[in-house]
């Protein structure tokens, strides 16, 4: 990934954030999601009363690109406009690990500072296929 990707993909990411639905936490949180051929899903965290039922935003970006017949995923940004990074929660992690264990991923911050990683980095032993009767 160049500079100007991962510019455009925290562009993506801001932008997506101020989409959120988070009428609860007030917290909200912006992925993008960059697919092989350049193309970028967004996803936001949407918030529900019953919090098991909340999705993140970094779930909703790939979701969303799964249901649109996409698997080709190439990097994320992750952002929240705060001062410190926000990394994916386990059901996050876990997601990603499963759909893509090596993508870069980018935590942004409001400065625009990032840290990157990658899933597997996220979530060492992970619980994975291989753990699944054959």
């Amino acid at each position: 990934m160049d500079r100007k990707q991962i510019s455009a993909l925290i562009d993506r990411a801001v932008e997506a954030s101020k989409r959120a639905y988070a009428p609860y936490s007030h917290f909200h949180v912006g992925a993008a999601l960059m697919l092989s051929d350049g193309e970028i899903v967004p996803g936001c965290n949407v918030e529900n009363a019953s919090y098991g039922l909340t999705n993140c935003a970094e779930r909703t970006a790939m979701f969303a690109a799964i249901a649109r017949g996409r698997t080709d995923f190439a990097a994320m940004v992750i952002y929240v406009e705060v001062e410190q990074h926000i990394f994916p929660c386990g059901a996050c992690r876990q997601v990603l690990f499963e759909l893509a264990p090596d993508i870069p991923v980018f935590m942004t911050n409001k400065h625009k500072k990032t840290i990157e990683t990658t899933p597997r980095k996220l979530l060492p032993n992970a619980f994975d296929s291989k753990n699944l009767p054959k």
